[in-house]
Parts: structure tokens; sequence; C-alpha cells
């Protein structure tokens, strides 16, 4: 006796340093002063609980050891957090706590003997049952769940005490009807049953648990109620058919109540997807997922995370709160905790001198365990996500209440399980009671396993989401969480490779930082947007770990600082645009719908990129708030899909090129209309070009010479050369996101498809939706510089180097190449057709003084009265080659070619070549 209390304080002692910490922390970083009257509620508690600990040594003196300070561990972490996240709750909280504790002291002042109890076992099942359904008639709802009750503004919920009714009357009744429960008198199948009238209180608890589904809408409740008495009857009878049987019925009743009730298809459909119901009955679950990601493994610093984003996080998401505070490793040693609980609590059971003493702690214990892997299964993304709360430490004093009320029976139970090693020898394997000692050994045993096993799969699931999950979740757009919690530090720079400042942090008066966008719409479409409310796109997404200065670090004490949760300063990107010949490219686009992409032919360095609307960076929010209609955000140059038009030529060209080396001579008749595959081909505006070269046909842009040509090569040689060229392909860049350009599937594609295919305008449907060619402006430049740079196409990059705050540079892109799409002779075959195209072809107004300039002309029908203009080309002078596509969106024939002379000129001299 004397030792399990000694063993008790001196845990106790253990415990009360952890629970101080964890109070100091919380006030250093809300910038409070460390004293004994800020620490009055840790103090205060600790000795609340020396106080439980005297009563358990004079009123239960064998009572087990460890309860008491694994109790006292989670509910001093739990007013902790409530405080944190609730100061206006906490000093209700913490009445219920020190109440809480009074009444498991009162529980083992009059409660001597849990036999004695469990004697008006249909009068406590009468309180339970009444208790249970109380909210059916006079509840309220909150967040979906009627599970509470609320008389004169206090709010309780009646199923948190209901739960040890139940516990208590199932204990007593299958004590007293234990050897019929294992007798079988009736089988059906392989299972063999008792008789019916002892299957009642299955059907019971079966009907009970439907009916909390249907009309309070509480899952959780339902789950809970069921799994303590599957536990319980297995502790009773060892029968795995009860506990088939039982899953079986919860089963078909929770089938049944999805098809039939709708509130239960919107939670578990929130469940299956929370994402798709972010903004609705998925919101809570998809902020506490942004919350474990910024968690992490050692997680934010309590007081320094943004869990209160998160509805009811004091009551339904405490965990969650801890787990981004703490870390992953304080989220599993809550989780151990409550294990712990667990084993001693089966422990109990185990030593019980008395049948209805083990079935008492069994359920008891599993109402504790069972409820709080129910709780964090939700959280956590788990399970469903339910409305009851974690023992000790959610907010709710019905919940505290109930929790140590369990505890203080518990502890009652352990008392009256005698007095250690003596007591065991006296109740062995030839004593009657407790259900017969080995076979409850060998149950109990399965039961910590299974408990064991059930909070493993919590830890697992939560290192999956903390760890390996976790960056995916930052870098979400719509993570506005992460996104707020990242204002406090200072984000890097992002700027032109010419020096101008396109994003930057600016410091408010409140300590955080908010970003402006001194160039207003320059390069809007390639800086992306980032705004605490929506999340993030562009250069401040796909870069987001380099500009808060997770990646990159300059010096070791960056990276230790952000191991520690300290702040940090981001880094400085660098792109590799130029602000002169961005300026041109937006410049040119005013006024019309289209994109222009411009590349440095010989690395794939995006030097401009242009989209058309474009909107003011510092005003994104107006659109992502529907403010302002439009569809300005939409990037065309990168997720636009367009009919390549006459420019998908050079492609087809290509191809010929390599069947036959001296093709652009070859002789082809070029009508204004031609037939092919059973339809017709036509020239633009119906011209008849008569008996002309190959050549020829490229530089006047002639369809009926191509579509003959694509005829000649068929489907699978044309597809394959224009997946050589990038089509069909999702890594064509390294460092953006582009849509993928599509060509159709060559199996299914007619003669006629291919022969309009080969000029550049898809026709036909297919089913798996690839009805190509369809093109992005980034995929038209892609192709177009593979003429200048011997048939190789460079990945194209919008990120040059990177800047620690100091100004050294950290890391720099490296040119990749993407695919060799043609020899170099091949290459310089088509380029000398594109040539004639600038000179003697259509392309005249393209001609730059000083530069040579190759190129080819588009016109994209995309419906009876419009077209699009295509222009892709490269201008080179001095050694330096630069990239032209445009697209421009209902325009007329050649509207883009006088635009590309012009851009390609300022390209040039941007780049010192002119």
């Amino acid at each position: 006796m004397r030792t399990r209390r000694t063993t008790e304080l001196l845990l106790l002692i253990a415990g009360a340093p952890i629970v101080i910490l964890l109070f100091v922390m919380m006030l250093i970083n809300s910038g409070d002063t460390i004293n004994v009257e800020n620490l009055a509620v840790p103090l205060g508690l600790f000795l609340a609980f020396i106080v439980a600990h005297l009563a358990v040594r004079f009123l239960a003196p064998n009572a087990d050891p460890a309860l008491l300070p694994i109790t006292f561990l989670l509910s001093g972490i739990g007013i902790c957090f409530v405080m944190r996240l609730a100061p206006e709750l906490a000093l209700r909280q913490l009445i219920w706590l020190f109440l809480s504790i009074a009444c498991m002291i009162l529980v083992l002042v009059f409660i001597k003997s849990i036999n004695r109890l469990c004697r008006y076992k249909y009068t406590i099942i009468l309180i339970g049952v009444i208790l249970l359904i109380l909210p059916m008639f006079i509840g309220v709802e909150y967040y979906g769940s009627k599970i509470w009750v609320s008389i004169a503004g206090f709010n309780f919920q009646p199923g948190e005490i209901a739960k040890i009714c139940i516990v208590l009357f199932l204990a007593a009744y299958l004590a007293e009807n234990r050897e019929m429960l294992s007798i079988s008198t009736r089988q059906i199948g392989p299972f063999r049953f008792p008789d019916f009238k002892t299957l009642i209180p299955l059907l019971l608890m079966w009907g009970i648990s439907m009916l909390i589904v249907v009309f309070e809408k509480d899952l959780g409740s339902a789950l809970l109620f069921f799994g303590i008495f599957l536990v319980m009857i297995y502790v009773c009878t060892g029968r795995i058919s009860y506990v088939v049987v039982s899953f079986l019925l919860f089963a078909t009743g929770a089938i049944a109540a999805y098809l039939c009730f709708g509130h239960v298809q919107n939670r578990v459909e929130a469940w299956l997807d929370p994402f798709a119901y972010s903004n609705s009955s998925g919101y809570q679950i998809v902020q506490a997922f942004y919350s474990l990601a910024d968690g992490g493994l050692f997680g934010d610093g309590i007081g320094r995370g943004l869990p209160t984003k998160i509805p009811v996080v004091e009551s339904d998401f405490i965990f969650v709160a801890i787990a981004e505070e703490c870390g992953l490793l304080g989220a599993a040693a809550v989780l151990i905790l409550f294990l712990l609980f667990a084993v001693r609590g089966f422990v109990i059971a185990g030593r019980a001198r008395k049948d209805i003493d083990a079935l008492v702690a069994a359920g008891l214990t599993a109402a504790i365990s069972f409820q709080a892997f129910v709780i964090v299964g939700g959280n956590i993304g788990l399970i469903p996500l339910t409305g009851v709360t974690l023992p000790f430490m959610s907010q709710g004093g019905s919940s505290l209440l109930s929790s140590f009320i369990v505890v203080g029976l518990l502890l009652r139970t352990g008392d009256n399980s005698g007095s250690g090693e003596a007591e065991l020898q006296r109740t062995s394997i030839f004593d009657s009671g407790a259900l017969g000692r080995v076979a409850l050994g060998k149950r109990l045993t399965l039961l910590i396993a299974l408990f064991a096993v059930l909070f493993a799969v919590l830890i697992a699931s939560l290192t999956y989401t903390m760890v390996f999950r976790a960056d995916y979740l930052k870098n979400l757009p719509t993570n506005n969480h992460t996104i707020a919690q990242n204002a406090k530090d200072q984000r890097g720079s992002i700027l032109t490779s010419d020096g101008v400042v396109l994003a930057e942090s600016v410091e408010q008066s409140n300590g955080t930082y908010e970003r402006e966008y001194p160039q207003g719409s320059l390069a809007a479409h390639i800086i992306g947007y980032y705004s605490t409310q929506f999340g993030c796109a562009g250069t401040e997404l796909s870069a987001n770990d380099t500009l808060v200065g997770n990646k990159n670090y300059s010096s070791w004490s960056d990276a230790l600082a952000s191991l520690a949760g300290a702040g940090t300063v981001g880094n400085n990107v660098v792109l590799t645009v130029n602000s002169t010949i961005q300026e041109k490219a937006e410049e040119l686009l005013q006024g019309q719908t289209g994109a222009i992409v411009v590349l440095n032919s010989k690395t794939g360095a995006v030097l401009a990129e242009a989209s058309s609307p474009t909107y003011d960076v510092n005003n994104a929010s107006q659109y992502l708030s529907g403010k302002v209609s439009g569809d300005n955000l939409f990037n065309r140059a990168t997720q636009g899909l367009y009919p390549p038009g006459s420019s998908m030529k050079v492609v087809t060209l290509t191809a010929r090129v390599e069947q036959k080396y001296d093709c652009l001579y070859d002789v082809y008749y070029s009508p204004a209309s031609i037939e092919i595959g059973g339809g017709l081909i036509t020239n633009f505006k119906g011209e008849d070009f008569g008996q002309i070269t190959l050549l020829r046909a490229l530089e006047v842009s002639s369809n009926t010479v191509f579509a003959q040509v694509a005829s000649q090569l068929g489907a699978q040689t044309l597809v394959k050369k224009a997946e050589a060229f990038g089509y069909n392909s999702s890594h064509t860049t390294q460092d953006f996101s582009v849509a993928t350009s599509i060509m159709s599937n060559y199996q299914v594609m007619t003669d006629w498809e291919t022969a309009w295919a080969g000029v550049g305008q898809p026709v036909g449907q297919h089913t798996d939706g690839k009805n190509g060619p369809l093109a992005t402006v980034v995929q038209l430049a892609m192709i177009a510089s593979a003429f200048v740079n011997g048939g190789t196409i460079m990945q194209p990059y919008i990120i040059d180097h990177v800047l620690s705050p100091d100004g050294v540079i950290t890391s720099t892109t490296a040119p990749k190449t993407f695919a060799q799409a043609c020899t170099p002779t091949v290459a310089a075959q088509v380029a000398t057709a594109m040539k004639g195209v600038i000179e003697e072809g259509t392309a005249a107004a393209a001609q730059v003084e000083g530069a040579v300039v190759i190129g080819k002309t588009g016109t994209a029908q995309t419906s009876n009265t419009t077209d699009n203009a295509v222009f892709i080309g490269d201008g080179t002078a001095n050694g330096v080659s630069v990239t032209v596509a445009i697209v421009l969106e209902n325009s007329t024939a050649g509207a883009a070619t006088p635009k590309a002379g012009e851009l390609i000129k300022t390209s040039l001299q941007a780049m010192g070549a002119l």
C-alpha cells in the first residue's frame, strides 16, 4: 500500500515540471512576466492533485498508482491549451476542473463498493437512457450535432454522464447473465448463439446507437457507445461471434443511415474529400490539416501557432492545436498517455476479484480510451469527424466532470481488487470470480494489444500528415493558414534579372509583414499573388519554400533557428525576366486578349511572359473574392490551350525532312480545296496556288499542300514528331507549371483528322478528351527555339538565382535540355524554310534590321466568324538568339506578325545584341 501511494506521489512530482513548463512557454510567447502569480494555475492544479492523492491514500489505499499522475498530465496540458485558445472560457473551465477533481474525491467518499452501486442497475440505466435521449427532445444543435441541452444559458452534454450509467448497467447485467451468454443454444451457419432473451442488451445498444445517429446527428457518440459495449461483452464472454455479429449490425445500420439521412451523407462525404467541401462541412478538417502541416516535428511553440483559425478548436480540435504548437513529438506523447491510461485501466480489470468489478473497469477504460481514439481519428482525418470531446483536455464542463468520475470509479475498483501479490495468490486460477482469471487475463491482454494498435495507427497517420505530406499541404494555393503563419516572418523579395523589385514584404506596426507589389501589374501572371485569405499562386507558390526561408539557408544558424520555431528572413528570388522586354510584351497586348512568351533560345530562360487581360497584383483579392468579374487571373501563356494553326506546319515539315532531306523543292499541287479521307481541306480565303514547291508552300502557308504531306506521313509519324517537340508531355519546364499540350491518339485518328492536324487545326471528337493539336504559348515558343538551336529544345525556367538576406547567391538554375527534337541538319533545313516565310512569305512584317529572323505565321479558326492570330519565330544578332511566340484571340490574320518584329527588336536590344 505504501509503495503504491509513494509511487503515485513521485509520479505526480515528476509530472509537475512538465505542466509548469508548458505554462512558462505560453507566458514567454505571449510576452507575460514569469512569476508565481502568473503560474498560479499550474501550481494550484498540482496542489489540487496532491489533495486528491492524500484522499486516495486514505480512502482507496490500494488503488492503481499511475492513474492519477496520468490524469494530472492530461488535464494540465488541457487547461494550458484552453487558456491559450479561449481565454474568455478559461475561468469557467478552471472552475469545472477543480469541481471535477472534487467530484472524483466524492466518488471515493460515498461509493465504497462497485458491487453495491450496481444493485441499482435498473435505476441507473433509466437515468442513463433519459440523459442519452434528452437532446432528441429539448437539445440544441451545434455544428451539425444535436447532443447539447441548454438550460438558462448553461450548456451540457447529457451523453457524457449517460455513458457511465450505461457502463454500470451493462456490467451488472453481463455479470448476472455471464453463464447464459456463454452457453450456445442456437446455431446459424458457423456461429452459435445463446437464447434470444440474453441478446436483448446487444440489440438495445444497437438501437440506441442508431437513434443517436438519426435524431442527434452524432456519429461519434453512436460509435463510442457501441464500442464500449463490444469491449464489455467480449471481456464477459470471450466470444468472437458476438463481436462479428455486432459489427455486422452496426455496419448495416450505418449503411442504412447513410442512404437515408442527408446529414450522415454530408459527414461521410466531407471525410472522404474534405477539400471539395472546404468552404462548408469540410472547413474544420481542412484547416486542421493546415495546422498539422505547420506543426511539423517540433511544433511552432505554444502561442506561436494559428490553431484558432479552426472553429471551436478549444473543444472539438484541441488535439490539433497541441500538435501544431508542440509538434509531432508532443502530440505523440499525449497519445501515449492515453494508451498508458488504457493499459492501467485494463490492469485494474485484470486484478479485480469480482466479475462486476472487472467489467466496470474494462467498460470505463474503454469509454475514455476509445473516445480519445474516435476524436483524434476524426481530427486527423483517419475516420469521419465526430462531436465527442477529448477526455480531460477539451473545453467543456460535462466532459471534464464525467472523465474525473470515471477516474474515481476506476480508483475505487482498483482499491476493491485487494492488495498486492498476496491478493493475487488468493485469487488464483482456482478462484471462480473475475470471469476466471486465466481467461480474463488473455482477453485483457488482447484488448491492450488492440488499443496499442489503434493508437499506433493514430501516430502513424499523424506522422504521414505532419512530416511526409506537410510540404504538399503547405504549398496548396488555398492554404491561408500557412500564409498567415508566415506573415510573422519577413518573406523574401522577387526581382527581375535587371534588378526591378516585383514583390516585397513591408513591416507593419504590429510587427507582421504585408506583401506589396511596387510595379502593380508588371509580370502579374509570373508573380502570381500571395494572400492570407486566398492562398498563393505563380512564383509566390512555386518558390514559397525559398521565399519563407525554409530552403537555401545561407548559414547553419538559419537552419537551426527554423527548426527551433524562430522567425526567419526569407531568401530573395531573382527571375530570368527582363523588365524592358516584359514591359514591351505587355504593351503589345494592351486592348487585346492573348499571350506572349519570349525565351532565350540557347538556355530556355524566360525573358518575358505576358497574358492579357491582366491585373494589378495588389488588387488580386478583388478577383479572387468575386467582387470584380473577369478571367484576368487566368494565365493564357501557360494554361491556355490554343489551336496552333499554320505554325504547326513547321512540325509537319520537320517530319517530312527527316523522311526526305531534300524535300523542300518537291512540287505539290495546291488547289483551293482538296478531299482527303472523305472530307475537304481548304486554303485560307480559298486561294489556289497551283503547282508549288514545298518550300513555297510554307512561305504562303498552303493548307492543301501540308494536308497532303501529313497524309503522306501518317498519323503515327505526325503525332510522334509532335511529341518529340513536347506535345503530350507534362514535364516541359523546370520551375513553373504549364498545361499539357495535346495531340490526338494516332490509333484512332482518321485520314481527314490527320490532314487537318498537319496544318494545325483540331477536328473530330475523341472520347479520351484528346482532340489535338492544342498547344500552350510556352509550347509554341519551345518548338520555335529548336530551329536556331540545332534541334535542341531547352527546358524553360523562370528563376535565375536565389539570394540570401545577406546578398549571397545560394543557388543558380542550370539550363537543362528538354529534348532533341531533330538533328542539327534537319533543323537547319527547316530554319531555311522559315527564313523564307520572313523574307518571301506571309511574315515580312516581322523583319528586324540587323538581325536574322525566322518564323511562321498561323491563323487558327475558332468559330465560323473568329480566328486566332499566331506567330512563332526567332531573332538572332551577334550570337544572341531570342524566341518569340504570340497568340492573339479573335484577331485578324497576320496581326501578330508586326508585334513579333517589334518584340524581337526590343529583346535583342535589351540583351545588348543590337
